[in-house]
């Protein structure tokens, strides 16, 4: 009886091992959220993306931002505010790469990505990043950070949010103070 309970205790020791040990290693393998961006906000003072061969300047003047090059546009309150609270609020997730020779696959190397650099006052650039389209996660994008070989999966698309096109930008002065007519039946009779 005492050599069974003896056989007992150990194989229970042995389980309680096991099961600590798959724990700890399971841990390792969860997926963590770090912001990828970790950059003043208050410190940029250009904005340039380039993709497929465009490449667009956002400068800001004071307190007002505008389109390098373009005079006639009025950059669009929501469009500088989705960049601000989306795109430099975005996370890397988990480490979908480590080889630069596979960055073309993630639509992350040079020629196929979207670039985005943050420049200060200075004219130093205090950010590079690149981002690529997932093929498998439409609602997912990829990063690397320049000095980080890494591609990183990120925790949603931005690329739509970082358009070298001027009119996703800006808007002309005509556009911006359009407003909807009310109809006759709303309008009050004075």
């Amino acid at each position: 009886m005492m050599r069974n309970f003896k056989i007992l205790v150990s194989i229970l020791c042995v389980l309680i091992v096991v099961y600590f040990m798959n724990t700890n290693s399971q841990n390792q393998l969860l997926s963590t959220s770090d912001q990828a961006i970790i950059i003043d906000k208050n410190q940029i003072k250009k904005i340039l993306i380039q993709q497929d061969g465009d490449a667009l300047e956002l400068v800001k003047n004071d307190t007002l931002w505008t389109i390098s090059g373009n005079d006639t546009l009025i950059i669009k309150s929501r469009s500088i505010d989705d960049f601000f609270n989306k795109v430099l609020e975005i996370k890397k997730e988990t480490i979908i790469s480590e080889n630069p020779e596979k960055y073309a696959t993630y639509s992350i190397d040079d020629s196929t990505g979207t670039h985005l650099a943050l420049i200060d006052s200075l004219d130093k650039t205090i950010g590079y990043y690149i981002f690529g389209k997932s093929k498998s996660d439409y609602s997912r994008s990829y990063i690397r950070i320049k000095e980080d070989p890494n591609v990183y999966l990120a925790d949603q698309n931005v690329i739509y949010m970082l358009s070298t096109r001027p009119t996703y930008w800006g808007e002309t002065a005509q556009q911006e103070n359009n407003q909807i007519p009310q109809s006759p039946s709303l309008k009050s009779n004075n």
